[in-house]
């Protein structure tokens, strides 16, 4: 077989500017702006709640200069303009990103992702001096903390006491949050009690992507089911209406389409490469299956369809399909027939797959149900994102909040792009702009944007003027992508 690369990210040197006119600074304005207001707002003390995408994650790490571009951060230097108070964040110690609990790495939480000119790897790939230093052990920041996004946290997570009790992290299972140890004002309490006790005059709210994005992630192998919508209409509703009992003022946003973003986009159905050797050997490799395929036709146990379905065959070219296990077939493996299958365009597969087909995963290596989102199982997370965003939609608008419409955000990026500020923002990985190198999180520049449309709905529900008065950020100013030396 052909040695595969990261084939998809070749691109990654092109320019990513495009053309287009800004909607908010480059046009001239043939009458001066107006001033700035905050109309009804009282943003003097604002707190954000949710997770990873409040925390302002990024490049599969939570790191100081991906925290000071959150989101949130970034709203609050503009309410500042409009008497906004001090916004405090949980900073990391380092640019390299990982954790420590008490000078041993926590599994699973490693060093930023950066570009190597092929694709993602681990920012040690490209300096093997740079060294994690946050230890959730010896030195967590004091709070209280404006910035409440617990990377990892689903809805219900935000009212569970003992979220960050340390001694949690080594139950099974675990019933605390590595990172919200570092925040936590006591080992009992919680993520919306330490934000209620700040007694904020104006809260941001975004919760819900894990419920479903632990299943997509997982590949809907069933490790990290999607939240019972029973859970979730509990959580969400006691957060909103524990938040709107000290103010009536806010702002939520629903759960984006998480199939659309780059991590699920990335890696194609059929991407590898094969000579004719291979192919024969492959073929010869796949042919008593294809023959158990006939004998069940034969015997009425599939029908001619699923066998032309499930039937396997590599040829010499450069878009060979790969082979996956589908739980959706018809099963028989009690005469010895697996549920094999090759992919199709309608079929998703995760990133880190990327890094493995060389190895001759989805070849010689049927791609087990974790590597791979089949239609089914994208439906279940269509199904439960739409009812999840019911649920916001109706408690926010019960509640009288600004709603960020996020799912069509990215629907937007994902299908053309967004203008914005002499660029065009996409979905697409390294080359889009948008989203971070682990394809799940938007990079700096995808934060500036976000917070911009957090501006558009609070000026269109609480009438101040963000927009109209020149005041959203110039997303030009944030980067996409951050050097391996930037310590």
């Amino acid at each position: 077989m052909k040695k595969l690369k990261y084939i998809w990210f070749i691109a990654a040197a092109i320019s990513l500017t495009a053309c287009s006119d800004d909607d908010n600074n480059t046009e001239e304005m043939s009458e001066p702006l107006p001033e700035l207001n905050a109309g009804s707002a009282n943003f003097s003390t604002y707190v954000s709640l949710g997770n990873s995408l409040t925390a302002g994650f990024s490049d599969g790490a939570l790191y100081r200069i991906s925290q000071e571009n959150s989101m949130p951060n970034i709203l609050s230097s503009q309410f500042s303009l409009v008497g906004g108070g001090s916004f405090t964040q949980p900073l990391t110690n380092d640019n390299t990103g990982g954790l420590l609990a008490g000078g041993n790495q926590l599994p699973g939480f490693g060093p930023r992702l950066v570009f190597d000119g092929s694709g993602p790897v681990s920012l040690t790939d490209l300096n093997p001096m740079a060294t994690i230093t946050t230890d959730i052990v010896l030195n967590n920041p004091t709070g209280p903390f404006n910035n409440m996004g617990v990377p990892g946290a689903k809805s219900f997570h935000l009212l569970a006491p003992g979220y960050g009790d340390l001694n949690g992290l080594f139950t099974s299972p675990a019933t605390a949050n590595p990172y919200f140890v570092r925040m936590a004002s006591s080992t009992n309490t919680s993520v919306i009690a330490d934000a209620m006790a700040q007694s904020p005059t104006f809260f941001s709210l975004w919760i819900g992507n894990n419920d479903v994005l632990g299943y997509a992630l997982s590949g809907g192998d069933g490790s990290d089911p999607i939240t019972d919508q029973a859970t979730f209409d509990f959580a969400y509703s006691t957060l909103i209406s524990t938040l709107t009992s000290g103010t009536s003022q806010g702002v939520v946003a629903n759960i984006p389409d998480v199939t659309s973003i780059p991590h699920f986009t990335t890696v194609p159905y059929n991407p590898v490469p094969l000579d004719q050797d291979t192919a024969t050997a492959l073929n010869q490799g796949y042919l008593n299956y294809n023959a158990g395929l006939q004998f069940a036709l034969a015997n009425n146990l599939l029908t001619q369809e699923e066998v032309d379905r499930r039937t396997i065959t590599f040829s010499a070219g450069e878009n060979n399909a790969m082979v996956l296990v589908d739980e959706n077939l018809t099963n028989l493996t009690g005469f010895g027939i697996p549920n094999y299958r090759q992919a199709t365009a309608a079929d998703l597969f995760v990133l880190p797959l990327s890094s493995l087909i060389p190895q001759g995963y989805g070849t010689q290596i049927p791609l087990e149900d974790r590597w791979a989102l089949t239609p089914e199982e994208q439906s279940e997370i269509a199904t439960a994102t739409a009812s999840f965003n019911a649920t916001i939609e109706s408690a926010a608008n019960n509640a009288g909040l600004a709603i960020v419409d996020a799912n069509m955000l990215l629907n937007q990026l994902a299908n053309g792009g967004i203008p914005s500020n002499g660029y065009i923002l996409t979905a697409d990985l390294v080359t889009g702009g948008a989203f971070s190198l682990d394809g799940v999180h938007p990079n700096s520049r995808g934060y500036a944007l976000i917070a911009n449309e957090f501006l558009k709905a609070i000026d269109a529900k609480y009438g101040s003027n963000f927009e109209a008065s020149g005041n959203l950020v110039d997303i030009s100013n944030y980067n996409t992508t951050y050097s391996a030396t930037l310590q």
